[in-house]
């Protein structure tokens, strides 16, 4: 009887410290806060934030990314549902002769447009790094292409390639050429003046991306390069292109996922159909094509589209890896 009471009476004073050990506790986040000026909160406070961004994320990214991914197993159609096909859609599109002629466009599109936007932005890059009067002026109107619509751009190739246009126009007055030049008109020249209309727009985007990278080259490699006797060129090649040889990995990989979704110029320049006979279509083009009208089909459009993802997946893992590489 005796020892029960101690034994009993240990309870309420455990119950005691708990509430008195989170007082204390209270109590020293409350003199931090005082003397340091910042707010505890809970974990997941933060999260309340990032919630916002991620309900839009998932809602138009993730969740139509999954649902295209669903579609392409169905021989779904816009105006009615679609039964599971299995991989029907995937072994259709491989026999399918105009699947592998946009893929060809694609891909030879992408082998064109990015060796461009990868060297010539640089070159612009060093041209108008240096501080020298008006050269703001060439800089806004380098950039301004960026800015300006990617429709409103293509109009105005538009009107300066037609047969009656801006360029055939000069070419026939200094006699250049007997006859127009089909800029429009035919598949290969019109794949053409889609690159440089896509080049043309790049140029000024991708050169901001090397003036940075410009910007944290040491001056004194250049100096002392130029004591050595090195001339432009040379200095060029031997400090400024592997000095901002990761920022070009960088412009390679962002300009061929560009290139290989590109979709407006080809549009534009040649029409509804894709330039004469469809012979200028892009995998985009005809995804558009196909999965568009009451009798689209939304299944195999959702196929082709991930197969592009593919595509895209194995350019952005190729630059990933080179990156990887030039950091060791």
């Amino acid at each position: 009887m005796q020892t029960a009471g101690p034994e009993l009476a240990d309870p309420p004073e455990t119950g005691s410290a708990a509430p008195a050990s989170r007082r204390d506790r209270r109590r020293r986040r409350k003199e931090m806060e005082t003397a340091t000026g910042l707010v505890h909160r809970r974990w997941w406070a933060p999260y309340l934030f990032l919630l916002p961004g991620l309900a839009m994320v998932a809602l138009f990214s993730l969740w139509p990314f999954v649902n295209t991914v669903i579609l392409s197993f169905t021989d779904a159609q816009i105006l009615r549902g679609g039964s599971f096909v299995g991989l029907g859609n995937y072994t259709r599109a491989l026999d399918d002769p105009d699947f592998w002629k946009a893929l060809a466009n694609s891909v030879l599109y992408t082998a064109v447009v990015v060796p461009a936007l990868v060297f010539l932005p640089l070159a612009l890059a060093v041209l108008v790094q240096k501080n020298i009067p008006g050269i703001g002026f060439f800089r806004s109107a380098f950039y301004t292409p960026v800015i300006a619509s990617t429709v409103v751009v293509g109009l105005i190739w538009q009107w300066a390639l037609r047969s009656d246009g801006l360029v055939n126009t000069v070419f026939l007055k200094l006699r250049l050429v007997s006859d127009p030049v089909p800029f429009l008109t035919d598949s290969t020249a019109l794949l053409l003046s889609a690159m440089a209309v896509t080049v043309w727009k790049g140029l000024g985007y991708y050169m901001v991306f090397y003036l940075a990278a410009l910007g944290n080259v040491p001056t004194a490699l250049y100096e002392a390069a130029a004591l050595d006797g090195a001339g432009a060129l040379r200095r060029f090649f031997s400090i400024t292109v592997p000095s901002v040889k990761p920022m070009m990995l960088l412009v390679g990989t962002l300009s061929a996922i560009s290139a290989l979704r590109v979709f407006t110029e080809i549009y534009i320049l040649g029409g509804e159909s894709g330039g004469p006979g469809g012979d200028a279509r892009t995998l985009p083009f005809m995804i558009r094509e196909v999965g568009l009208g009451f009798a689209g089909e939304s299944g195999y459009a959702s196929a082709v589209s991930i197969l592009l993802f593919l595509l895209t997946l194995v350019f952005s893992l190729l630059g990933h890896r080179l990156s990887k590489g030039d950091e060791r």
